[in-house]
């Protein structure tokens, strides 16, 4: 397996970095878009029905397109940890691989209270609703963006080995 896996990865490098790190990118830069430009904005909206609706379609919407480039990123992470693995590269390649796993977990978190926030708000249940997506922007979504921006250096790092 691991001489496949070497070999797609010596004849596909360049198309297996640019997915991975354009994976990355639109992960770590939607959910910097989303907490910077986008969150402060939908707050100017007065109407709360209007507001909360606005931010779950929102939240879907994200999520749709990030989910497929989440898989691509941990599919192309695979290939190259097992084609590249080296013992200069191990501490780091860990380091990198528990980062995005916290990610994940913290991603489907955010996933899993954003279907139960639009149940709520689908049974007119407003109070709720909001309540289960108060952390997402003060602490989940912005925890994310930290590791999300961590996990790129590490890339880099590991980009000189």
């Amino acid at each position: 397996m691991k001489q496949t896996l070497t070999e797609l990865f010596t004849t596909y490098s360049h198309e297996i970095i640019f997915f991975h790190v354009l994976s990355a990118i639109i992960w770590v830069g939607g959910m910097i878009a989303i907490r910077l430009a986008v969150h402060p904005n939908i707050q100017k909206i007065e109407e709360p029905h209007v507001r909360l609706g606005r931010t779950l379609a929102i939240m879907k919407q994200f999520f749709n397109i990030v989910i497929p480039f989440i898989l691509i990123l941990l599919l192309t992470a695979v290939v190259m940890i097992l084609a590249l693995k080296s013992d200069d590269t191990t501490m780091l390649m860990h380091l990198k691989e528990g980062v995005w796993t916290i990610m994940t977990i913290n991603f489907v978190a955010m996933y899993l209270k954003q279907q139960k926030a639009q149940k709520l708000f689908d049974a007119g249940n407003l109070s709720e609703a909001k309540e289960m997506l108060s952390m997402l922007p003060r602490l989940m979504l912005p925890l994310n963006i930290i590791l999300g921006l961590i996990a790129l250096w590490l890339g880099v790092s590991l980009r000189g080995f």
